[in-house]
């Protein structure tokens, strides 16, 4: 079964997908957002890629370097065997900032015997819709685009450049090294100098990996989980990714095919939560210097998603000379969901912006900024929250009264009191607080229906929706609350299936969805665990776990019946409720404050 099988690599500047035979099938260079160089996932044909390819005889596996982002693709037949070692360079310079270059390293080191293999480099620039051009210069083989050559990228390696063009068979006699690089380099890069940018950048993650929190259980999968986050930040701006991908489908042979390579507030503020929780709090502070940025003026409004440096437009255009992921069209780049109303994301963000005054608050004239992006969002929430929205779920095709975003509201407003009690506002405190107060008794007048004993979707109909389950989490509702237990329980009943959860049940746009939204089952198993069912709680986490691919990794959605990841990969809303879902089932393993680890 085609699961997705990709590791992925990156350096908060770009990153690219390696299938699980050691092909890189997905790169956008320099950064996560540009034009492709390699996109096989998206066209098998006319793509492009980098691969190793060796005799059919070699069996091959895949792993992660143990809590790094360095993938090991290890190739064996007989007594011949090496090893495809894949990373983007990161780490830190002396001057204590981060050497994050647009490049890849393939690092092929010699194991045992005589193993052979061949070069298949082939990119396609811009999305392969430019026709390219190799010429090898000095040390380098230049690959341009002919519409515009100054687009191109350089290839540098130890091997011999034109058997890596002519695809020969190649005898591997020691270790060797590939880099493909955006940039002209500038120093020599020779095999010393592959293993100087191998072991820095290994031991930048097994750092990182080491300030995570650990858990008595699932500390692995945590770890692999905030190791994704991370990769997933771009570093120049603080934005965080929602997905490394573009349309990947949702459902084989479907359009719900999106591009996910932009900053959605609602996912982003959801991941800092959740790395704030593991320790990481420089993160965190990188995305509220993103939010203060995108906001150049105290009138500027809020949009939902933005581009990874602060872009506003997004624009959505299809690439019809893609046939796209199984045969799955269109293939879209930009978001046309960037102009929605989505009233539930302030929800998320002022609850970030909360923990940001509790836990590590900045200077004075940082606190001063802060509070007017506090203010400025509860002026949109209050002239917002009445009025009908697209919702979490991003409907396209009319604005209705959801619940969730009700909710989500009362949480941005609910905070902003919390906020204004810090700082000993106590005007905005009770203005705010009124406002609150004003959002739940609409919410329990209009969301709560008596006739089916649940909350639903919106305030006109009487469908279950996944994120009511989140109710509770956010503090709107008491998990013991019996409307809180009886919804679960019908949202359970409605939407369960198969050991897995829709998101809603209900025809959209595009009609009915057909597969399982990954993290509303993590969604599922917290509310269980929150109302007493810890036993069911239990057995769903884990049966979902096993779903993940090869490498742990997931993506946004999962077939019912196969248990085929879907969607775009990897997810950052998948894996940051794997780790808040997690830590229900573990204790954390403490040490002395006094240690730095």
């Amino acid at each position: 079964m085609n699961n997705l099988n990709y590791g992925v690599i990156g350096n908060c500047r770009s990153a690219a997908l390696v299938s699980e035979k050691g092909s890189i099938d997905w790169c956008c260079l320099p950064d996560f957002d540009s034009p492709s160089v390699f996109a096989k996932i998206l066209d098998n044909e006319k793509g492009g890629s980098f691969s190793i390819v060796a005799d059919s005889v070699y069996t091959i596996n895949q792993k992660y370097f143990y809590r790094t982002n360095v993938l090991c693709t290890q190739f064996r037949s007989g007594q011949d065997s090496f090893e495809v070692i894949d990373f983007m360079p990161r780490y830190k310079t002396i001057d204590n900032d981060y050497f994050a270059p647009s490049e890849i390293y393939r690092y092929i080191r010699l194991l045992s015997g005589k193993p052979t293999f061949k070069v298949s480099y082939n990119p396609l620039l811009n999305y392969a819709r430019d026709e390219v051009a190799h010429v090898i210069q000095e040390s380098y083989i230049r690959t341009y685009s002919k519409i515009n050559p100054n687009d191109c990228i350089y290839l540098y390696s130890s091997l011999i450049l034109n058997d890596i063009l002519d695809e020969k068979e190649i005898e591997l006699k020691d270790t060797q090294f590939l880099l493909l690089s955006y940039n002209q380099k500038l120093i020599d890069i020779d095999i010393n100098r592959a293993y100087l940018e191998y072991q820095r950048t290994k031991v930048y993650w097994l750092n990182l990996s080491n300030r995570t929190k650990k858990y008595q259980k699932y500390t692995e999968e945590i770890i692999r989980s905030v190791l994704v986050l991370k990769l997933m930040t771009f570093q120049s701006s603080g934005a965080i990714l929602a997905a490394l991908t573009t349309s990947i489908p949702e459902s084989i042979g479907e359009v719900r095919n999106w591009d996910y390579r932009f900053c959605w507030l609602r996912d982003a503020s959801m991941s800092v939560d959740t790395l704030i929780k593991m320790g990481h709090y420089k993160s965190a502070h990188g995305f509220l210097g993103y939010i203060k940025r995108i906001l150049q003026s105290k009138h500027d409004s809020f949009q939902i998603m933005y581009g990874i440096r602060g872009e506003r437009a997004l624009n959505e255009a299809d690439l019809p000379h893609f046939s796209g992921y199984s045969k799955s069209k269109p293939v879209r780049i930009g978001n046309a969901a960037y102009s929605q109303r989505q009233n539930d994301v302030f929800g998320y963000l002022l609850n970030v912006i909360y923990q940001y005054y509790v836990f590590f608050p900045g200077t004075l004239d940082e606190i001063e900024e802060m509070w007017e992006t506090v203010r400025n969002i509860t002026r949109t929430v209050s002239s917002q929250w009445e009025k009908p929205d697209k919702g979490i779920w991003e409907i396209r095709d009319g604005e209705k009264h959801f619940v969730f975003s009700k909710v989500m509201s009362w949480v941005a407003m609910d905070r902003a009191t919390k906020i204004a009690g810090f700082l000993n506002k106590k005007y905005y405190a009770e203005v705010w607080q009124g406002i609150a107060n004003n959002i739940k008794e609409d919410v329990l007048n209009n969301g709560w229906k008596e006739d089916l004993q649940t909350f639903t979707q919106t305030y006109c109909n009487s469908d279950l929706d996944a994120s009511l389950l989140l109710m509770a989490e956010y503090g709107f509702i008491d998990a013991g609350d019996i409307k809180y237990k009886k919804t679960v329980t019908a949202v359970k009943n409605a939407l369960f299936y198969n050991g897995l959860m829709y998101r809603y049940i209900n025809a959209d746009d595009f009609g009915k969805p057909t597969s399982s939204f990954t993290i509303c089952t993590f969604w599922l198993v917290q509310a269980l665990y929150k109302t007493g069912n810890t036993e069911e709680a239990k057995i769903i986490f884990d049966n979902l776990l096993a779903c993940a691919n090869h490498l742990g990794l997931f993506s946004e959605d999962i077939d019912f019946d196969t248990k085929r990841l879907l969607g775009n990969f990897p997810q950052a809303y998948s894996h940051l409720a794997l780790i808040n879902t997690a830590r229900l089932f573990s204790e954390e393993v403490y040490i002395s404050k006094f240690i730095k680890p």
